[in-house]
């Protein structure tokens, strides 16, 4: 399969398939941001989910996929420190605002930086049509994190706080989607990253998790947070996976600009699963990160 993936760099085929799965990507990672933020304590959420995909990652990291080249190891290390940065930033976010508030800002953030990260370390570049797309697409998330910040009641007291931190946590976003770019390219193997990312970048969170569920006056039972947690792993696997192939397969700022239509399956899932409202004019914000991520596609 790895033979297979690797042909399609830089055809038709391969810029299909990465659309494909950026769009699979974008729906995962609204599921993904949902069950961390859902009823448990986001920390422990992630902590769970953290857990469980490296459990699933080490059999095929040590026994299956080929072994890292020397010069992965950095690379990895990297890694590492960008996505528990992202992690913190996103949990504390998480813990001091509204899910559909958080997550349209540091969805927002993300893209447009990254196109930038992209163009300085790639040298991709985007058309006056892509960019008037992107500006679109910006436009509806923001737009909606504005309108959340405005009728929301929930954590009022919390929310600019809760802004900056979705704010910093973008910019993680950026710097990770670039740098993960960069690592699943700097391998032979595609595969051979992917299994080890996801086993390395499951130590941190865990360990943070139990300490604090350990301290809790009243923890929750670990059985349903574990499930939760298995839950996540899947969806992790899932989402992060299918954005890292499309970033090898196709252009960087494309793939990250298309997953960014999660903002539109995340106001949907904190309408249905989460009971958050959801009116006529969210409606058409969401309806404008649609349109931005087509015309993205569209002018390329």
């Amino acid at each position: 399969m790895s033979d297979w993936l690797i042909s399609l760099e830089g055809t038709e085929a391969g810029h299909q398939l990465a659309l494909g799965l950026a769009l699979m990507a974008a729906f995962l990672h609204a599921v993904f941001g949902a069950l961390q933020k859902g009823r448990h304590d986001p920390w422990l959420s992630r902590g769970a989910i953290d857990a469980s995909y490296m459990l699933m990652a080490a059999p095929f990291a040590l026994f299956v996929v080929p072994w890292p080249e020397a010069h992965m190891w950095p690379i990895f290390a990297t890694v590492w420190v960008i996505h528990m940065g992202y992690k913190l930033l996103q949990a504390q976010a998480y813990t001091k605002g509204a899910y559909t508030v958080v997550y349209p800002v540091v969805r927002g953030t993300g893209p447009l930086f990254t196109v930038i990260g992209a163009y300085l370390l790639f040298g991709e570049v985007f058309t006056p049509v892509q960019w008037l797309g992107v500006g679109v697409l910006l436009m509806g998330i923001f737009g909606l994190a504005i309108y959340n910040l405005r009728h929301l009641e929930a954590n009022r007291e919390t929310l600019p706080t809760a802004l900056a931190l979705a704010f910093a946590t973008g910019l993680f976003v950026a710097l990770y989607t670039t740098y993960d770019a960069y690592g699943i390219r700097a391998t032979a193997d595609p595969f051979t990253f992917l299994a080890w990312f996801f086993m390395i970048d499951g130590i941190g969170m865990p360990i943070i998790a139990w300490l604090r569920w350990r301290n809790m006056a009243d923890p929750p039972t670990p059985g349903p947070l574990m499930l939760r947690g298995f839950a996540g792993g899947i969806a992790a696997f899932l989402s992060f996976g299918s954005i890292m192939l499309a970033t090898r397969l196709d252009k960087v700022g494309e793939a990250a600009v298309l997953r960014e239509t999660s903002t539109v399956f995340a106001a949907l899932i904190g309408w249905l699963v989460l009971k958050e409202t959801v009116g006529p004019r969210r409606i058409a914000l969401m309806s404008l990160i649609a349109l931005g991520a087509v015309i993205v596609e569209m002018g390329g």
